[in-house]
């Protein structure tokens, strides 16, 4: 289950805040480079939080929430505690009634949620607009980017466009970190499984083989994923 985390809304010397034109593609250009530095998949959520409400115009706060079909849903990373609340499972909706139509559309606003068709739920925190933006989605889970203002209407066009733009170099870097990580624990494995082979070809006087096929079998017997019936061998040989 990926880490939440509270990130506190900054200034980011380097960027220009709500750029358009030229400066729009220097920021960007900053902001990928600024992505793409993070070395997890969370840093890269905790990064993405604090970009977008620095880039999008008319943002104030900004959170990132993973959906499923069965409205399941967690905050991995929020700009501060207002969108912790907005976002919170534990609040009076499962999910905020607009980012369903984020399975079909890439993009959606809420222009005012004390409107009738609005958000009683966000009104009541003093969020009156929202744009919310899809990262990644496919048959089974959404992951949501949305920015929030205390105003009404208070993300145009513009906003739009560079939401979009943002949320694109979001997702490669979100891509990037998370095979670097799946990259990272495969090695690790790989080295813990090592260690457990060559302790059971020591103890029990048999070849790789024959403990590879031994730890895949009490893996199998016991229902426990393979490397942590390493790490048990491995902890169990080392003594603390």
């Amino acid at each position: 289950m990926p880490k939440r985390f509270v990130v506190t809304a900054s200034e980011f010397s380097d960027l220009p805040r709500f750029p358009v034109g030229f400066e729009l593609a220097e920021a960007l250009t900053v902001a990928a480079r600024q992505l793409h530095d993070t070395i997890t998949p969370h840093n890269t959520l905790r990064t993405a939080v604090r970009l977008a409400v620095h880039l999008l115009p008319g943002a104030e706060h900004a959170g990132i929430s993973v959906l499923d079909r069965s409205d399941h849903r967690r905050t991995v990373a929020w700009s501060d505690e207002v969108v912790r609340a907005a976002e919170s499972p534990n609040g009076a909706r499962a999910a905020r009634p607009y980012w369903d139509q984020l399975w079909h559309a890439p993009v959606v606003h809420l222009d005012d949620s004390e409107s009738e068709d609005g958000d009683g739920d966000l009104a009541d925190l003093g969020l009156r607009s929202a744009l919310a933006l899809r990262l990644r989605a496919d048959r089974r889970r959404l992951t949501v980017l949305t920015a929030y203002a205390r105003k009404p209407r208070a993300f145009d066009e513009a906003a739009t466009r560079i939401g979009r733009l943002f949320t694109a170099h979001v997702s490669l870097a979100l891509d990037s970190a998370t095979v670097r990580e799946q990259l990272t624990e495969a090695m690790r494995t790989r080295d813990l499984i090592g260690q457990a082979t060559g302790i059971l070809m020591e103890r029990l006087n048999i070849d790789a083989a024959e403990a590879f096929d031994s730890l895949v079998r009490a893996s199998q017997r016991e229902n426990i994923k393979l490397r942590d019936l390493a790490r048990r061998v491995v902890d169990a040989n080392n003594p603390t």
